[in-house]
């Protein structure tokens, strides 16, 4: 009897710690710890979110509670090779329209992302440099319009990718519907609006800029480009979206994503020698 209850005991313990260790295994490692993060705010001529103070705050408390560095900037002046090379990655946060002063600064940046580095875009930051051939291919296209803000669908397509790790398979929220023009074949979409989710009171002007897709459509994608890591969420076009606990994980999960991608940058692979040199496939 003694040993019947030594050997359930032992079975008890061996499945308890199979459980745990799966547990712990299952838990994302936090690849953004000791990471340098730029979290670059600026904006051109033009529209410009109010959102942007909240979304600071937000990823000021993210480096705390996650170990990281963060340097917050709206100067396009810190965009030198020098400046660069202490960045693992960059938050392009509700960016928009020129957010660089001169070719030079497109340059560094562009260096910077051909050495390995790697950049997460949230919102605008698809309006950003719009006349920027290379950017709009690294950032996955060119805002075009949205209808008005509302509730709406976002469904996960790929249910295998880490940024999507505890998000509902399909997320209704509140927020801004973006479409686009000049979309880039290499993006790897993991989460697309529905767009029958949406008002019908705008459907015609919906219906002729999502050509040629139909019922889904990008809303969040990541890529490999031109020697760096990209994700973007066209996702948080409201200030109160940077509390809220889903959408700040949101962000996270990218972020961890993009650092997880980095490691030492290696200036060998820099090819471009203006910021307009034709990308090398």
């Amino acid at each position: 009897m003694t040993n019947f209850k030594t050997t359930c005991l032992a079975l008890l313990f061996m499945i308890f710690s199979m459980v745990v260790v799966k547990g712990y295994a299952e838990t994302p490692k936090n690849n953004l710890k000791n990471k340098r993060v730029l979290v670059y705010t600026k904006n051109g001529e033009g529209f410009v979110h109010d959102n942007i103070p909240y979304a600071v705050d937000c990823l000021e408390r993210m480096a705390e509670e996650q170990g990281f560095d963060i340097t917050i900037s709206e100067d396009p002046s810190f965009f030198t090779s020098r400046n660069l090379e202490d960045i693992d990655l960059m938050v392009f946060t509700s960016t928009n329209n020129d957010v660089f002063d001169t070719n030079a600064q497109r340059l560094a940046f562009r260096k910077y992302i051909q050495s390995g580095g790697g950049i997460v875009g949230i919102h605008s930051a698809v309006g950003t440099e719009r006349n920027w051939e290379w950017f709009k291919m690294l950032i996955g296209g060119r805002f075009v319009w949205h209808p008005k803000f509302q509730e709406f669908n976002i469904n996960i397509i790929d249910k295998s990718h880490v940024s999507v790790s505890g998000l509902p398979d399909v997320w209704t929220r509140e927020d801004e519907c973006y479409l686009m023009q000049e979309l880039f074949p290499g993006i790897k979409v993991v989460m697309a609006h529905d767009l029958e989710s949406l008002n019908t009171d705008q459907q015609e002007r919906v219906l002729e800029l999502s050509s040629p897709f139909h019922r889904f459509y990008p809303a969040v994608w990541y890529q490999d480009f031109d020697g760096g890591h990209v994700w973007v969420t066209a996702l948080g076009h409201h200030k109160d979206d940077y509390k809220d606990p889903v959408f700040v994980q949101h962000i996270y999960q990218g972020m961890n994503y993009i650092a997880g991608k980095i490691s030492k940058k290696d200036d060998s692979k820099i090819y471009a020698t203006a910021w307009d040199t034709p990308v090398k496939f």
